[in-house]
């Protein structure tokens, strides 16, 4: 009996411990949210004191704002830099304000950031600042990013004081690599640490700073090692004679390294090119390959791929990823369809006769032109590159690789692969090979030769599409898109051997490469003539190019 009425006092000692524990997570759940609130309408309140505050109190306002740990202070201390923050006349309405070409102004609220249309120069005010104003922000500014959790946010922020490196920041810098875990950040500090000793310090630690900076390939360093070596009007070195045999010696090796990844960049815009004429000659060699039809269209085979790029992305304005991703079936099927008219209509009746179907493919080049030019209009139209491909991987401060044009190598490899893999092992493929090895063999195995010379033209057609989806990325849409790379491609054809798709291969990367490491010396004509020379010569060597096709009527 007492263990159940004990048992029952329990239980409502618990019941009221648990409502008064309710009752204060509740209370303080409130009290928390309320704080909160009041919070950041006490920041909101005070920048708002900007709005018509005289030069001395914008200065203490400022001081009161660095106080908050607000995500806004950031923005409205940058606007107060760059004279973007202004307020209305009326309002009294913090707003930050961009001047448009047409002298017009583009305004959003500070808080509420709601546009704020048909805006006119006289409604508006420029919150006041000065020089020493704008001096204390910029500490305040680089000691927000300077610890901030971003490490982009830290980075480009330590690279912001390479030109600044006042005593104050640089204590800042040596605060931040006493608790900094990113080693990519602590070599940045020690690089603006080493600008710092370089600039200000004394012989010993200039040769320090100079040791520490041997290699290094930050232009602030390149400029700095520079200066220790400039001389007075009378021709002697403004420095020491040890501090100017370092530097000397810091500059070589610098210069080495810039030069080096100088052949690299070079390199990568090669191996660009390359992969852009292996995707439009791949296409072509398969066409001569099998029909030996010099398709003078080939080019306009690019334009439509490319065309085609640009009206999906006007149907998808504001998904340009899945625009791109599907113009690349829709460039292949419109170009392959296209190709395939064109020999059902024109070319199967022209066989054996190469001259008129020269003749013939050439002015259907000029029809296509005209057609798009009609249709699209003779100006350049411009296909806007989705976020995945834009942008830069960067290497190092000299030496970054543009993420468009590495797409598109990848790609022109994918596309290259894949059509080895058709080729290899699908009946079209083999169907292909033979008739290119013996027409005529082909023929009395009862291989459909006429349907085999559709679908090969079709074939070529589409990837030459798919070039047009490629080029569209790195250069502007026009009627004459393809006719800058289609000798270019016939060239790469001739070199690697006719049919051969591992000799458009290396090629196209071959010319592609050449062509860059020539433009610098020779300029742009001048590289090409060269190359074409070049060409010329290998085939009095070489007729059937590097990798000459095999079978009788290759003979």
């Amino acid at each position: 009996m007492f263990d159940v009425i004990h048992q029952e006092k329990n239980n409502k000692i618990a019941s009221f411990f648990s409502r008064l524990l309710l009752v204060f997570s509740i209370l303080f759940f409130t009290n928390s949210i309320q704080a909160q609130s009041v919070e950041d309408a006490s920041f909101s309140s005070v920048a708002n004191q900007l709005a018509g505050a005289k030069l001395k109190q914008v200065s203490a306002i400022v001081d009161s704002l660095t106080q908050y740990d607000d995500e806004r202070l950031l923005p409205i201390l940058k606007a107060m830099l760059e004279g973007s923050l202004y307020y209305e006349k009326k309002s009294k309405r913090l707003v930050f304000t961009k001047k448009l070409e047409d002298k017009s102004f583009n305004t959003n609220g500070v808080f509420d950031d709601k546009p704020v249309e048909n805006v006119k120069k006289n409604t508006l005010r420029k919150v006041k600042t000065n020089n020493k104003l704008r001096s204390s922000i910029r500490k305040t500014v680089a000691q927000i990013t300077l610890f901030a959790n971003d490490i982009a946010v830290r980075e480009k922020a330590i690279k912001s004081m390479f030109d600044d490196l006042s005593k104050e920041n640089v204590a800042l810098l040596n605060q931040l690599k006493e608790t900094e875990k990113s080693e990519k950040i602590i070599e940045l500090i020690n690089t603006a640490l080493a600008i710092s000793d370089l600039k200000n310090g004394d012989v010993s630690l200039r040769l320090q700073a100079l040791k520490k900076l041997e290699g290094n390939l930050e232009p602030v360093v390149r400029n700095e090692v520079t200066k220790l070596l400039e001389k007075d009007s009378e021709g002697n070195y403004k420095e020491d004679a040890l501090v100017v045999s370092t530097a000397s010696k810091v500059l070589q090796s610098i210069e080495e390294n810039v030069k080096f990844y100088g052949y690299l960049e070079t390199l990568f815009f090669g191996l660009s090119l390359g992969s852009v004429l292996l995707l439009i000659a791949a296409g072509l060699a398969i066409t001569f390959g099998v029909m030996g039809v010099i398709n003078m269209a080939h080019g306009e085979m690019i334009m439509l791929g490319a065309y085609t790029t640009y009206v999906i992305q006007l149907l998808l304005p504001n998904n340009l990823a899945l625009s791109i991703l599907l113009a690349i079936p829709a460039a292949f099927i419109v170009s392959a369809s296209v190709g395939i008219l064109i020999e059902r209509g024109v070319i199967q009746f022209l066989k054996g006769r190469p001259l008129e179907t020269l003749l013939a493919t050439f002015g259907i080049s000029l029809i296509l032109q005209q057609c798009v030019r009609s249709i699209f209009s003779p100006l350049n139209r411009q296909v806007a590159t989705p976020e995945f491909m834009s942008g830069a991987l960067e290497i190092n401060p000299i030496f970054s690789i543009t993420y468009n044009r590495l797409y598109i190598l990848i790609f022109a490899l994918v596309v290259f692969f894949l059509l080895q893999l058709i080729l290899r092992k699908t009946s079209l493929g083999l169907n292909v090979r033979a008739v290119s090895q013996n027409r005529d063999m082909a023929k009395c195995m009862g291989i459909r030769t006429e349907w085999v010379d559709a679908m090969t033209f079709g074939l070529g057609s589409g990837i030459a599409g798919l070039a047009g989806v490629a080029l569209s990325q790195i250069t502007n849409v026009g009627p004459n898109l393809g006719q800058a790379y289609i000798i270019d491609s016939f060239m790469v054809v001739v070199f690697g051997g006719v049919g051969n798709l591992w000799g458009m291969l290396v090629g196209g990367f071959s010319l592609g490469v050449l062509n860059k490491f020539l433009e610098p010396q020779t300029g742009a004509v001048l590289a090409n003539i060269i190359i074409l020379v070049g060409i010329i010569l290998f085939i009095q060597k070489r007729p059937r190019g590097l990798f000459p096709q095999k079978g009788r009527a290759a003979e």
